[in-house]
């Protein structure tokens, strides 16, 4: 067992460390008033595309600056915001979706009822999650005005109150457990995507929303739950090839499956807002992003190289690079 011994550090002993491995940091005071607000750690993270390969020690790639690093860090940043504002849009639509299904089919107080879902759920786990927050101290107002006016009607609110007391996370193991094809089939032809699909869809972006929520690396990271790739896609459906190359010239044989990297969820998400919320221009905005940060790596998000010049995205370059329509 190998014993943890590496000490704290100040800031001017991290900065110093950086410059041993070749940094460059022109402005040491700007660089101590990010590492001060973002952390030695955090930023540490994104160094490691900078660094010499090969080297047991760590050695910036000559010329490499403070800013290209930070550069890095705020591209992270905008991206992980970018995904947020339309994921917060697709888990409010599945939530509405879901609370119309269940209200309409089985009453307002419904899903208290295990048959519903898929013999496998957890019902009573769900069940408990919605008590303890309707018990809590910081319970929403509507919550409060519920047991206070209805003191006859279950302890549980009703679905379109308890929809909104789940995380996604929750909301989306729900979808997943609906048993009856009635539910199932109103939800798909919402959405216009089948059912298994979806399942998957949405369980992948509820990971990918806590990973963005809680401010972790989206560049560059491999996702553990992958959305599916439908078997039938529609006429312009983006290509998602089995693997990219993350340098066709110097390193043929080092591949990335898309699947499993930022490219299938940013297909995923578009897909989804198209019907959620097609006037968005989420899409635009999202290749503007990426066009105003084109060092950094494409391959290592999953991205195929011609991406932009599929159909999928043909019209939201042209509109993102002010081309005439």
């Amino acid at each position: 067992m190998t014993t943890f011994d590496k000490p704290a550090k100040t800031i001017e002993e991290h900065i110093a460390t950086l410059k041993e491995r070749s940094l460059n940091v022109s402005d040491e005071a700007r660089a101590r008033q990010y590492l001060s607000n973002i952390s030695y750690y955090r930023f540490s993270a994104y160094t490691r595309p900078f660094y010499i390969p090969g080297k047991d020690e760590h050695q910036f790639l000559t010329g490499t600056s403070f800013d290209d690093v930070l550069n890095l860090y705020i591209f992270d940043r905008e991206l992980r915001l970018l995904l947020l504002d339309a994921i917060e849009r697709i888990e409010v639509s599945l939530r509405a979706q879901m609370t119309k299904v269940l209200a309409e089919h089985y009453g307002p107080h419904g899903y208290l009822n295990a048959d519903v879902f898929d013999d496998r759920f957890d019902h009573v786990r769900l069940l408990d999650g919605i008590e303890k927050e309707v018990r809590g101290r910081d319970a929403e107002t509507f919550i409060a005005h519920y047991r206070n006016k209805y003191r006859a009607a279950p302890d549980h609110p009703p679905v379109w109150m308890a929809m909104e007391l789940m995380t996604f996370s929750t909301v989306s193991i729900l979808f997943a457990s609906l048993k009856n094809s009635a539910d199932t089939c109103r939800i798909e032809q919402h959405y216009g995507w089948r059912y298994p699909v979806m399942k998957s869809w949405f369980r992948a972006l509820s990971d990918l929303r806590n990973k963005c929520a809680h401010h972790m690396r989206i560049w560059n990271r491999e996702f553990g739950i992958s959305p599916m790739i439908p078997r039938r896609a529609p006429e312009g459906w983006a290509e998602v090839p089995r693997h990219v190359s993350v340098d066709s010239v110097r390193h043929p044989d080092q591949t990335i499956d898309p699947q499993l990297r930022l490219y299938m969820q940013v297909v995923v998400i578009e897909s989804l807002m198209r019907v959620v919320c097609p006037e968005s221009g989420w899409a635009i905005r999202f290749v503007q992003l990426m066009n105003r940060h084109p060092q950094f790596s494409r391959p290592h998000m999953g991205f195929p190289h011609n991406w932009k010049a599929q159909a999928f995205w043909r019209d939201a370059a042209r509109k993102a690079e002010g081309a005439p329509q």
